[in-house]
């Protein structure tokens, strides 16, 4: 009786586990994919306040927009993967929608978002002038303030504790990062080269060589971030696939 009342219950945790899963994943892909859209039709800020949002690249300029869209995405393929894969803890071959939410989540879902969160306050509290002028404050409302760069950072951290997934080889995750990250810093160029302006404010106050200092500055930290990931996954999940592996490795020896 005992033996049965144990595993009836553990079929309960797992299933209430599964619904908390789902309806982050669901929050995820509804307030990304809301914020996306409203910015994109219904926040328009005047080239008398700022040429932020209007002009060469228009809300596409922005790592803020670019993190929204990557989010969106990222929690809809969790959704499909809730329907169509699994999320098994388990270091067994996976679904191919599995194997890509999980490089995606390692290499710019999780970094990405603690970059942009991060970054956007820091600047924030030395001077928001830099990075979000007082004058756009009657043109982009505080909730999407938030949900941009604040719960990016609040959901990106409830998914890692929530979803088992082995990290892939360093190098690799760290290449997906930095190629991701290359190609924002040839797109900053590209709009400054078509416009003569610079996206952010704070890259109009440095120098050439400050602006080098910057970027490096920038993709260590983001780099920082991928580690970070890494090692609280495996503080989260390690002795759970160290558990996984060695069961693997006795089954081979036998």
């Amino acid at each position: 009786m005992s033996n049965n009342q144990d595993g009836s219950e553990s079929e309960n945790n797992a299933g209430l586990y599964k619904l908390i899963r789902f309806i982050i994943h669901l929050l995820g892909c509804l307030q990304f994919s809301y914020s996306v859209y409203y910015d994109w039709n219904y926040v328009i800020i005047p080239a008398s306040v700022s040429h932020m949002g209007s002009g060469y690249g228009g809300k596409l300029k922005f790592l803020t927009f670019w993190d929204a869209i990557l989010q969106s995405v990222y929690f809809t393929i969790c959704l499909i993967n809730d329907f169509f894969g699994n999320n098994d803890i388990s270091i067994k071959e996976k679904p191919l929608i599995r194997k890509l939410k999980d490089y995606m989540y390692a290499t710019v879902a999780f970094p990405l978002a603690m970059f942009v969160g991060v970054q956007f306050w820091a600047l924030m509290a030395i001077d928001r002038e830099l990075v979000f002028p007082k004058a756009l404050d009657p043109f982009f409302p505080s909730w999407l303030n938030h949900v941009m760069h604040t719960n990016i950072v609040i959901f990106t951290v409830l998914e890692m504790v929530t979803t088992f997934r082995v990290y892939p080889k360093r190098s690799k995750g760290l290449t997906g990062l930095l190629v991701f990250l290359a190609v924002y810093l040839v797109w900053l160029h590209i709009i400054y080269a078509n416009s003569g302006v610079w996206v952010y404010p704070v890259l109009e106050v440095l120098n050439w060589w400050q602006r080098v200092i910057f970027y490096i500055v920038s993709l260590c930290i983001a780099c920082g971030l991928y580690l970070i990931g890494e090692t609280l996954n495996k503080a989260i999940w390690g002795k759970v696939q160290k558990q996984l592996e060695a069961g693997k490795g006795r089954k081979k020896t036998k």
